[in-house]
């Protein structure tokens, strides 16, 4: 279902993806959206897939794991509204990077590969600031990742 709540561009602009957007801007990339909806237990994403999407998160809980190589799921973070994932396989074009449940029940918004570079295509600098508000999430989770790190080498288990 195509996207087109009046009370969305509110929601959009809060994320971290959508920041700093013009109004015009955010009616392109709200356009491009594809609400999806998921029950408790549903695998939106698995680890080793193709990928050719990111979401936004609209409501709902989700738990995001690795596999460890003895098989076992290994619990990396929690998705909560507002935030997003997916945007490494847009970026590297690899596979999905790991997993992710639905922990509740989960409303998505999807933004796929075409449509982001419709977007290119349409308002270059919308693109941009998209990239750039991408870029920042992804320093914020590499900081939380050494700070885990750092804390884990020094036996602390915070």
């Amino acid at each position: 279902m195509v996207v087109s709540a009046p009370d969305m561009k509110a929601f959009l602009l809060a994320t971290p993806f959508f920041g700093g957007l013009t109004d015009p801007s955010l009616d392109l990339l709200s356009s491009m959206l594809v609400e999806r909806s998921f029950d408790v237990g549903a695998t939106v994403v698995a680890e080793g897939e193709p990928g050719r999407s990111l979401f936004i998160v609209k409501s709902g809980r989700l738990a995001v794991s690795k596999r460890a190589n003895s098989g076992s799921a290994i619990p990396i973070s929690v998705l909560q509204p507002g935030d997003f994932f997916g945007e490494m396989t847009l970026i590297e074009m690899q596979n999905r990077s790991a997993t992710v449940v639905a922990e509740s029940p989960t409303v998505l918004y999807e933004l796929t590969a075409q449509k982001l570079y419709a977007c290119y295509k349409a308002d270059i600098h919308a693109y941009v600031i998209v990239l750039q508000n991408i870029n920042r999430e992804l320093c914020r989770r590499l900081r939380r990742s050494d700070d885990r790190f750092a804390a884990q080498q020094m036996g602390d288990d915070n």
